[in-house]
């Protein structure tokens, strides 16, 4: 960035390049999450898609925003001054779908059990999916807040196994990164 001043003529292009229609980076919050989720449907609406396919991609849109918006919130600002309570969301088209991927810091000693999970839902077929997510359903809620079924419910709406991507920040937080195919 020569000079502070943003070319923002370039990032539209690239934008547009990658097809990308929602971009957001910063700080979430409930009123965020709920401004881009109507941004999100009059989109879709607007390009006049089917009603599943709406539904689908608020659905995954809304369950990996509030998954960024309750990790990062554990996060606010773990030493040096580093402001890690932010993520980035992005919905883009790819050929009839849509992609929906959001990205955020986790420490690093929570992606062994993070990359279990996803692990698990990746092999499953749509019948193992419906399986699991009835049997957590029924599971009594975990300590740590839940059972995991918005991850379950994105797995389920998916149109290929959901596909993660983890780069090193430092010997103590990662950022993961996290994209569904709808």
């Amino acid at each position: 960035m020569p000079n502070g001043v943003i070319d923002i003529y370039k990032l539209r292009m690239d934008l547009m390049v990658e097809n990308i229609l929602i971009c957001f980076n910063g700080p979430f919050s409930h009123s965020i999450i709920e401004e881009i989720g109507r941004a999100v449907r009059q989109y879709l609406e607007s390009d006049e898609e089917p009603p599943s396919s709406v539904t689908d991609v608020f659905a995954v849109f809304v369950e990996l925003a509030q998954n960024v918006q309750a990790y990062a919130s554990g996060l606010k600002d773990c030493g040096a001054g580093r402001a890690l309570d932010a993520g980035t969301l992005v919905i883009g088209r790819s050929g009839e779908h849509f992609t929906v991927s959001a990205g955020n810091v986790i420490r690093r000693t929570d992606m062994p059990s993070l990359s279990s999970r996803l692990d698990e839902l990746r092999i499953l077929d749509r019948d193992g999916l419906k399986r699991l997510y009835k049997e957590r359903l029924r599971a009594p809620r975990a300590a740590e807040g839940g059972a995991g079924l918005g991850l379950i419910d994105a797995a389920r709406r998916a149109a290929a196994p959901l596909a993660y991507k983890v780069s090193d920040i430092d010997e103590q937080f990662l950022f993961f990164s996290l994209t569904v195919l709808v």
